[in-house]
């Protein structure tokens, strides 16, 4: 069976599945019952200067009959007392040595005040540190969070004020509400990081109630943006795991965190360059058993690639992303659809005439049947067709054999401005 245990930036955990700091990690009695369950380790929920809460707090997006496809929470860091919250974090990793605690911190851009927790929580004998520098709401109206996160400078700078006096690795997490996330990514690294973990929440109002006009969730009649994950992020998440990966400048081991439900989500978070990955709204939709699938799955995924150790697989999809100017211009797909199973609902027909290329054709065959036929000389390839179809098999998109070598538009370009030099 395939070796699913992972050191990430010098910390083995007995398999790549952390929880993510959030409610799921708010006391020992939780973290424990996962652990039991099969965790391989837990991101505390952040501690710093306890504060007050609201409620309501969580609000979600159901779509198409699907529950909590996207999820928003306006909760803060931890409100309980740190003394309460070290006592636990000591008594569980003397219960499960072999999981993996991270201590998830929050206080102001001050060297004194980073000095002061690090020292006090690194004594309870935590794995490792995970700056929290991403919270978009509550925290960050103070200071923090992502008001931190969002200036590569701040970023930097509290990354070193923590690695002075850090005594295990420290994780700096990234906050997605910002343009470029390789800025932030770069500037942990400078501050001496020894990995990054993200993404963190992004800014998010869930809905409008239409009968009361309050917005969801509400609090006695008013709201706030909170942070918003879930599967609905994940393509998100996924992209700024691979920016970061395929950046020279940042070259430290990635958490990926973001939408993550499945085996198959932690494969691709791997495969775009994470080193282990958090789950936080999938173990609160579904509770800490969901463990045994995500554990077994992976293992069969690797054992039928024939694939010895999860470690084999980490970044092996980040050369094959770029930017879109490396794209062959002369690459030609196509697509055929196949009538023997079409069921004529005609969706592709109605995408490609009123959005697409109008290149699908409603034709009868030899028997006065309805059938749909691509022409293939107008078909740009675009996938729409294939994408909102409802039958698996019915439509295929086939590559065409090349006519022309590969070019991309840089080597267009290159070649244009030879030509104008001569």
């Amino acid at each position: 069976m395939a070796d699913i245990s992972i050191n990430f930036a010098g910390i083995k955990s007995p398999n790549p599945y952390w929880l993510a700091s959030a409610p799921p990690t708010n006391t020992g009695y939780q973290v424990q019952r996962a652990f039991e369950a099969g965790w391989g380790g837990a991101v505390w929920k952040t501690l710093g200067e306890p504060i007050l809460n609201v409620t309501s707090r969580f609000g979600a997006s159901h779509f198409n009959g699907q529950r909590v496809a996207g999820f928003n929470n306006i909760e803060l860091i931890s409100d309980r007392p740190i003394e309460d919250n070290l006592k636990e974090i000591y008594e569980t990793k003397k219960l499960f040595p072999d999981r993996v605690i991270i201590a998830s911190l929050m206080v102001e851009p001050e060297r004194e005040k980073w000095h002061e927790i690090v020292k006090r929580v690194q004594d309870v004998g935590v794995d490792g540190f995970e700056l929290n520098l991403g919270c978009p709401h509550g925290m960050s109206e103070r200071g923090m969070g992502a008001a931190v996160g969002q200036h590569p400078d701040l970023v930097e700078m509290t990354t070193m004020y923590a690695k002075e006096v850090a005594e295990v690795p420290v994780i700096t997490k990234l906050t997605p509400n910002i343009t470029d996330i390789t800025a932030t990514a770069k500037a942990a690294a400078r501050g001496g990081a020894d990995a990054i973990s993200l993404i963190n929440t992004i800014n998010s109002l869930i809905g409008v109630d239409l009968d009361t006009w309050n917005t969801i969730p509400n609090v006695n009649g008013k709201g706030a943006h909170g942070g918003y994950c879930g599967p609905a992020v994940k393509p998100i998440a996924l992209n700024m795991v691979g920016e970061c990966a395929r950046n020279p400048e940042v070259n430290i081991p990635i958490s990926g965190i973001g939408g993550i439900s499945t085996w198959k989500d932690t494969v691709e978070f791997m495969l775009m360059g994470a080193g282990g990955v958090q789950i936080c709204t999938a173990a609160m939709h579904h509770g800490f058993r969901i463990i045994d699938d995500l554990t077994e799955g992976l293992e069969n995924y690797l054992d039928e690639k024939g694939i010895d150790s999860l470690s084999d697989i980490i970044g092996k999809s980040v050369e094959k992303y770029t930017d879109w100017s490396e794209l062959d211009l002369n690459h030609k797909l196509v697509a055929r659809i196949n009538n023997d199973v079409c069921i004529n609902c005609n969706k592709c027909h109605i995408a490609c005439e009123d959005t697409s290329h109008q290149c699908i054709d409603m034709l009868k065959d030899g028997n006065g049947n309805d059938i749909l036929r691509v022409r293939e000389d107008d078909c740009v390839g675009c996938n729409l067709c294939s994408i909102v179809c409802p039958v698996d098999g019915a439509i295929d998109m086939v590559d065409l054999t090349p006519t022309e070598p590969p070019m991309s538009w840089n080597d267009r370009q290159a070649a244009i401005q030879m030509l104008e030099r001569r």
